[in-house]
């Protein structure tokens, strides 16, 4: 495949110029990433619609909740292999490397979460993840008594929940324009 046929990004033009708090924001990502993310770039064509994805964001990723960070990542990714989004593979496949320090753990959540090595909880909480993306009409109490029966309690189940809804959202917005991770995402924690 040349590079003239390789998928790119709907040219959305960021705001010009982008207001001061986001413009920190990003000063921000720049610092502890050493990137703004291709998908802040995309949203800040309309920074009403940044601003809300960036607080939802904010909140499932990195609010309070009994669930952990690597935990929220690890349903990112399950997600978003199930819908084969290639931004949120790469992007939060590497969130999953950093966070366990298990670049093993990040490939094998990327490719089929059953072959990794993972705990009755993570399993369960992943397999709820996984049936929520491919048929949400079909779950029902016996898979939420599942998620009790290995330790969540039912505000860890909305917090599954949430967090798996949101990446099924922006997988589908990723794909449909197609929206590439950034470079810098493919090498780190390996």
């Amino acid at each position: 495949m040349t590079k003239a046929d390789q998928p790119t990004a709907l040219d959305l033009p960021m705001a010009d110029p982008l207001p001061p708090e986001t413009q920190k924001y990003f000063d921000i990502c720049q610092d502890k990433l050493g990137m703004v993310p291709n998908v802040l770039r995309a949203y800040a064509s309309n920074v009403e619609k940044l601003n809300a994805f960036t607080a939802m964001y904010n909140d499932l990723m990195l609010g309070d909740s009994k669930l952990s960070k690597l935990e929220r990542e690890m349903i990112a990714v399950v997600v978003s292999s199930i819908n084969k989004c290639f931004y949120c593979l790469v992007a939060h496949g590497a969130a999953v490397r950093q966070l366990s320090g298990d670049p093993q753990l990040g490939e094998m959540l990327v490719m089929n979460y059953r072959v990794a090595p993972l705990d009755a909880r993570q399993r369960a909480m992943l397999d709820f993840a996984a049936k929520l993306t491919r048929a949400s009409a079909e779950v029902e109490e016996a898979d939420r008594e599942a998620l009790r029966e290995v330790g969540f309690d039912d505000r860890d189940i909305w917090d599954i929940a949430n967090v798996a809804g949101f990446f099924n959202m922006t997988n589908r917005v990723a794909s449909a324009s197609a929206m590439v991770p950034n470079p810098d995402y493919h090498g780190q924690c390996r």
